[in-house]
């Protein structure tokens, strides 16, 4: 749908604004449907954010560091979001066999299991329910040039 209609506005000043108040929009709506797709399995984006980045590590593991770096949402907790997460046991601590004060991650079995039921089932039906491969590509390209 297009944004005029979505916002309710008949028009913009120019295609500046009309980008920015889209991306911002979009954003907002990714991770309404985002949140959507995740509730049933109690884990929030930025804990799903953390479980990607674990299983990117894996099977070596990461420190908490690695993941503050890495993640999208660089006003989380990342701290708090690893206790729920262990608490749900999808990631679990280790001590670092290098560096007894260090403190390493590791992905779950049960982990890996939940993030391939829910990335292969669920957001990629919500990606491509609106978008060809070919479309991705192409916003692929204009967001990562619109970053710089």
């Amino acid at each position: 749908m297009q944004i005029e209609k979505e916002i309710v506005q008949d028009r913009f000043e120019n295609n500046y604004q009309k980008s920015i108040v889209n991306i911002v929009f979009t954003q907002s709506w990714v991770m309404s449907n985002m949140r959507q797709i995740l509730e049933p399995y109690d884990i929030t984006p930025q804990q799903f954010n953390v479980l990607r980045i674990l299983r990117g590590q894996f099977p070596r593991p990461a420190t908490l560091n690695l993941v503050k770096e890495r993640i999208i949402d660089k006003m989380s907790d990342v701290s708090r979001i690893v206790d729920r997460l262990v608490k749900k046991d999808l990631i679990e601590r280790k001590t670092c066999k290098s560096d007894r004060r260090a403190v390493d991650l590791l992905i779950t079995t049960k982990g890996l299991d939940l993030l391939n039921i829910i990335t292969t089932e669920k957001i990629q039906e919500f990606v491509n329910e609106n978008l060809t491969e070919e479309e991705l590509q192409t916003l692929n390209f204009l967001l990562d040039k619109f970053r710089g």
